[in-house]
């Protein structure tokens, strides 16, 4: 009996968010191991890496919800070391120095908020959808910054605690901020063009104001992607369906427990991207391609060396290079305390591995 259609009824959203959207750019088989695979392939081990960036950002939105008379420096430093995620480092040892050092960065951040400058949001999601697509996300921070005559604008702010040196360009071509600012706005019904991202161990804030024609071009590149991402998806449910099929009728319509357990042959609708990257993706060991390509990475491999030699009692771990919680401010157009305007350079495309460290 053949089913019949609607007409005029409308096409399905892609749903997506910024990081499915970037693992697509990244991967398209890391993209498939990660959301379409089920059950998914075993990941490996975690990064330490992740861990370190996790506990403070979680220690960050728990101070943000402290009442307003216990946001002190010494209760988001404790507030990282209640939470700390010990995962992925070496051995107890090297994680205790990590946590030490964490714990100043994030004291060091702090000291220089004002704690009664309240945030609309901390690790607030938000939302919005076009013709094609529904995406969605979640700020680390959505700030209310108001000035002298009152008028104030939404700010969207991303914590960053990775080694990796920041510019203003990163700032001016992330599609996930560009999205954030676009739903905030949606959400809020309030303008929300500014982007930071807060660069924890350096003390470095990289701003950049978006105009209403610079947030359209990142969604219709957005919208790109997702296009992408679902037809590549449809294909690939396409072709599970018809090798399921081809193995029933194979095996008789009688599948028993150990044909069913046996994988499927699939065509590959989605290939692998291998590279040096590949060391530090959570799916390395099930991609013989990304294996051959990288060297194989121990979970804490990418932790710099600031808290190598730290003594594990010291009361607080002292921060490389920082400066108190982000004084200093690159921004195109825009400055504070006779910082220097970073060059903007060509827009790049999303590149950041996922799983690698920043």
């Amino acid at each position: 009996m053949q089913q019949l259609g609607f007409e005029g009824m409308p096409k399905r959203l892609y749903a997506c968010t910024p990081t499915r959207l970037g693992t697509w750019l990244d991967c398209p088989r890391r993209y498939r191991m990660t959301y379409l695979d089920r059950p998914p392939p075993a990941k490996g081990p975690p990064w330490a890496h992740n861990s370190v960036g996790a506990s403070v950002h979680n220690a960050l939105a728990g101070w943000w919800r402290l009442p307003r008379h216990r946001r002190t420096v010494t209760a988001a430093g404790d507030l990282l070391d209640q939470g700390w995620i010990g995962e992925g480092f070496a051995d107890s040892l090297q994680s205790a120095r990590y946590r030490h050092w964490a714990r100043g960065l994030v004291e060091a951040y702090v000291a220089g908020l004002d704690p009664a400058s309240e945030p609309i949001g901390v690790e607030r999601t938000v939302a919005t959808r076009t013709d094609l697509i529904a995406v969605s996300g979640r700020i680390d921070r959505l700030d209310d910054r108001r000035g002298p005559d009152g008028s104030g604008e939404l700010v969207v702010v991303d914590y960053k605690t990775g080694r990796h040196m920041l510019t203003v360009d990163d700032a001016r071509t992330s599609l996930p901020l560009a999205l954030y600012a676009l739903a905030a706005e949606r959400v809020m019904r309030r303008s929300c063009r500014r982007v930071e991202l807060h660069h924890l161990p350096t003390g470095r804030v990289l701003a950049w104001e978006h105009t209403a024609e610079s947030l359209a071009r990142q969604l219709r590149r957005a919208e790109d992607i997702a296009a992408e991402c679902a037809a590549a998806d449809e294909r690939f449910r396409s072709e599970k369906e018809r090798a399921e099929k081809e193995r029933a009728e194979k095996d008789g319509g009688q599948e028993g427990e150990q044909d069913g357990a046996r994988p499927l042959e699939l065509p590959e609708v989605f290939p692998p991207r291998p590279g040096s990257w590949c060391g530090w993706c959570d799916y390395r060991a099930c991609c013989p391609e990304g294996s051959a390509a990288s060297e194989s990475r121990r979970p804490w491999d990418a932790l710099g060396a600031e808290a190598a030699d730290l003594p594990v009692g010291g009361a607080q771990a002292a921060v490389a290079g920082s400066s108190s919680g982000g004084a200093q401010v690159d921004a195109a157009g825009s400055s504070s305390g006779g910082a220097q305007a970073d060059a903007a350079p060509a827009e790049r495309g999303v590149t950041a591995r996922a799983a690698a460290p920043e």
